[in-house]
């Protein structure tokens, strides 16, 4: 049985106020460390996706389809690391790690709307990629201005649409006594575990959405890939393969450790069963994948290492 169920049964019933996070408090020699080791990740993230938006607004020969919805994921990493990470932080060195319930309402919340976003936003850059490689003449035409928005808009609305059915389904139950989360932020398994009723509804509801919103993605990724692998292939040109490749090769590698670690967490049927190897996990995706972004996207591309190059320059010999 669960902490919530477990508490039902005996009948304690004590509406709760507030969460506790315990999120790696089972390691109290090395708060200190994890605490410096996550500020200067989190500085990194900062900074590289910060730094890479910057650039691409700056940067009239980088305002193509493909660099605008690498400046939109640089938001969206900020955003979803920011969520969670600060409060992580001060949790390391605080002795109350507790959070309000309200508070924990909101931080899912928010969290699962800029996850949920991301993933539908990765599918558009595989389906640009799918038509400058497998349709060059069209891609004018077809990535216009209005098709790039529409797409980040797209991902916004079923990032809001699954935050409201995710958040809803876990605090429309009742939560009575337990309160420690045995997590370092309010995510959706280990808050299951203290709710006050039977959660076989809600854990299918949760698998469901998050299967949908994490598979259905993930094949049209798949798919995009797939043919862009067929045409670089028939590619005659050794220098267009090799510069096609490498551009999706960075691209995949970010995208199989993003899916990967969201599909352990919230699709496979018995996620988040280890508390630790279930933070770890999470780390991937909240906190890693962030600071990793700008540089498996971005930097190993070379028309964004010229422009940081001509930014450079710019600087250090003014007029």
């Amino acid at each position: 049985m669960t902490p919530g169920e477990l508490a039902l049964a005996s009948g304690n019933y004590t509406p709760v106020t507030q969460f506790i996070l315990l999120g790696f408090s089972n390691y109290p020699d090395l708060q200190e460390l994890l605490f410096g080791a996550f500020l200067l990740i989190y500085a990194m993230t900062l900074l590289g996706n910060l730094g890479m938006t910057a650039l691409i607004l700056t940067d009239s020969r980088l305002h193509s389809p493909m660099y605008f919805f690498l400046s939109v994921l640089s938001f969206l990493d900020i955003c979803y690391s920011s969520v969670v990470t600060p409060k992580m932080l001060v949790n390391f060195l605080a002795s109350d790690k507790s959070i309000s319930f309200e508070g924990c309402i909101i931080q899912l919340t928010f969290f699962v709307v800029h996850v949920t976003a991301e993933s539908f936003l990765l599918a558009s850059m595989a389906y640009d990629r799918f038509v400058a490689i497998c349709l060059p003449l069209h891609y004018s035409s077809v990535m216009t201005k209005g098709t790039c928005l529409q797409l980040v808009a797209a991902s916004y609305a079923f990032g809001g649409a699954n935050s409201a059915l995710q958040t809803g389904n876990v605090f429309a139950l009742p939560f009575c006594g337990p309160n420690q989360v045995t997590h370092y932020f309010c995510d959706i398994p280990p808050l299951l575990q203290l709710a006050c009723a039977n959660t076989a509804t809600a854990r299918v509801v949760q698998y469901f959405f998050s299967a949908l919103v994490t598979l259905v993605p993930a094949v049209v990724i798949l798919t995009s890939y797939s043919l862009v692998l067929m045409a670089i292939v028939r590619m005659r040109s050794s220098a267009g393969r090799e510069k096609a490749l490498s551009t999706c090769a960075s691209h995949f590698l970010a995208i199989t450790i993003f899916y990967g670690t969201v599909v352990f967490t919230y699709v496979h049927p018995h996620g988040f069963t280890n508390d630790t190897s279930g933070q770890v996990v999470s780390v991937f995706y909240t906190i890693i994948i962030p600071m990793l972004n700008p540089f498996i996207y971005s930097l190993r591309n070379k028309e964004v290492k010229d422009a940081l190059q001509r930014k450079l320059q710019v600087n250090s010999c003014p007029h």
